[in-house]
Parts: structure tokens; C-alpha cells; sequence
């Protein structure tokens, strides 16, 4: 699929769940979100004939989110599903990491490919802050089961905060010395509720680059990537740096979003949504919305300008 600025539109996000066993400062409000009404949360079944038309429209590259998605019954079923999908060449998904020692071979067994995991710090008190009582233990131990059952790639997705984490960028980059891994910089994006509480803590990527400057740039065989890569003279892994705010990478964005609650987002940073599960549930024909969703995919994102979308990113899915 071609959308109107040339772009090849191949890759679906799909959001299962807005629940989450954690509660990260930058992603759930405090006071909790307003759950969406059961009936309006799309079924496995939903889910899984919305995936099928996108494939065959063009989608080759899907990666499960949430909320975390491990939360979300049928998830594994799910996932079978759209393994088996002809013509999905890569099938992903990203976690808080809390279940993935339980899970890990399932999902492989399932068809999953590989997994990206959220990992702000490496410290046990810190982690427990940032996620409001998270186990940091738990994260470490499914990094290593998926690593074990062929996850792989692994990478790792850090959201710098200003006064946080920034201690630890070394720490994390030094991960990639003796391992295959990805670790990867995100910067803090201001997002639905919490985007002052983002703005506040905002901390550029630049600061990646000026702690390290023995980080050599690697060119990316995926130029559709937000992310920028470099590795250590010595490094077995990557170093990612993906920087929405100070750097836009809307020219290659070749993405869609599915919520959980059926609506398509063409980008992460608009209002404006699709709900493809009330076309799907008045037996309409989803192949002509998909057509329509793509052509009307905006050319690029106002951050810069102050324009935030009023979603939390648990309802979105990242």
C-alpha cells in the first residue's frame, strides 16, 4: 500500500488490551484511566479477521501491543493466528517484560518472532518508583527465558527522563559489548494526560551521543526505523536512538495503530481515528476502508508546534 506521499505502508500496531499490570509514571495516570465498556474491546476473532484484510492489502510487519499485552486472554491465540497468516513476514510484540518468563516459549511456540522490552532502569528501587511497585527481578528473568527460547532479536526500549535515568545511559549501552541486543533511547513524549507531567522531564537524545562519543553510526537496513543506530568499537549489539521530539522521522513512517477499542490511528501523534470495528460489526467491506484509511494517513506530525493528542499511551498501544 502507497500512501499519498509515497510512502510504503506496511506495518500494523495492534493494541489488545488498554489494562496494565503496572502503573509507569509517564504512561497511566495516577487516578487510573477510564476503562473502555467490555462490549466496545474488539474479540480475538475481531482482531484477527481486521489483521487478515490489512495482510492482504499489503501489511507484512505486526507487532502486538497494549496496555501489556500479556494481560489480555487469547493473546497466544492470537498470535497463532496471525503467524499463519500468508504473507506476514515479521511478528512481534512488546512488553513490560513482568510475564515473560511464564510466557516466553509459549509464545514461540505460538509463531512470535521476537520481543521488545520496556526497561527504564536497571535499578531494583528505581524501577520499583517509575512503575509504582514493579518487580524489576521478574523483567530480568524474562529477558533471559526469551533469549533462551529464540526471541530474538531482543531489544531493549529506555524512555530518558530528566533527573531519573540519565546516570544511566553508560549502563545500558555497555549491555551491547557482550550481547546481541538492541538498546534502544526513546525521548519522553507528551501524551494525552500526562503530557505536562512529559515536559517537565523531557531530555534530549543529544545527551546519548555527548556522554559516548566512542558510539560509531551503523547505516540501518530498515529505512523505514525511527531509530538511528550505533554500536561500540567492540559492541556485539546496537545502540538505538529514536528522537519524535527534536528529529521528526515522519517521511519514512510506514505505520498504522489498531486500539483495542477498533479504531485505526494513521499516526500516533493526531486525534483523528478510524473506528474500523463498527465497519467490521455492520458486516461493511473492510478492504475499502483500509484503501481510505491509507490515502488519508497525514503527511506529518505538529509536536513542535504544541499539538498533543488528548489519548494516554495505554489506550493507544505505543
Amino acid at each position: 500500500m502507497i500512501d499519498s506521499y509515497g510512502r510504503r505502508i506496511n506495518y500494523l500496531r495492534i493494541s489488545v488490551t488498554e489494562l496494565c499490570n503496572l502503573r509507569c509514571k509517564y504512561c497511566m495516570p495516577e487516578k487510573g484511566i477510564k476503562k473502555c465498556s467490555h462490549n466496545d474491546i474488539l474479540r480475538i476473532e475481531e482482531f484477527l479477521e481486521i489483521a487478515k484484510s490489512f495482510v492482504n492489502k499489503g501489511i507484512d510487519k505486526i507487532r502486538i501491543t497494549g496496555g501489556e499485552p500479556l494481560v489480555r486472554k487469547g493473546v497466544l491465540s492470537l498470535i497463532k493466528g496471525i503467524s499463519e497468516i500468508e504473507g506476514v513476514k515479521d511478528l512481534a510484540l512488546t512488553t513490560n517484560g513482568v510475564f515473560l518468563k511464564e510466557y516466553a516459549k509459549k509464545l514461540k511456540e505460538a509463531g512470535l518472532n521476537r520481543v521488545n522490552i520496556s526497561l527504564d532502569t536497571l535499578n531494583e528501587n528505581k524501577y520499583k518508583h517509575i512503575t509504582n511497585g514493579g518487580d524489576i527481578n521478574k523483567v530480568l528473568e524474562g529477558i533471559k527465558e526469551a533469549k533462551k527460547v529464540g526471541l530474538t532479536p531482543i531489544k531493549l526500549n529506555i524512555v530518558l527522563i530528566k533527573d531519573f535515568n540519565e546516570d544511566e545511559i553508560e549502563d545500558f549501552i555497555n549491555l551491547t559489548r557482550d550481547e546481541e541486543i538492541d538498546v534502544r533511547f526513546i525521548e519522553l513524549m507528551p501524551i494525552g494526560e500526562l503530557k505536562y507531567w512529559a515536559l517537565n522531564r523531557y531530555l534530549s537524545n543529544d545527551i546519548v551521543l555527548e556522554k559516548n562519543k566512542e558510539l560509531i553510526e551503523i547505516e540501518s537496513q530498515d529505512k523505514s526505523s525511527p531509530a538511528k543506530y550505533y554500536k561500540l568499537p567492540d559492541g556485539k549489539g546496537r545502540v538505538g536512538i529514536i528522537n519524535p521530539i527534536s528529529c521528526k522521522f515522519c517521511d519514512n513512517c510506514n505505520r498504522l495503530r489498531l486500539t483495542a477499542d477498533g479504531k485505526v490511528k494513521t499516526c500516533l501523534h493526531s486525534d483523528d481515528e478510524i473506528d474500523i470495528g463498527k465497519v467490521l460489526r455492520n458486516g461493511e467491506n473492510i478492504d475499502n476502508t483500509i484503501v481510505k484509511i491509507v490515502k488519508n494517513k497525514p503527511k506529518e506530525h505538529n509536536l513542535e508546534q504544541g499539538d498533543y493528542i488528548n489519548r494516554t499511551m495505554t489506550t493507544i498501544g505505543g
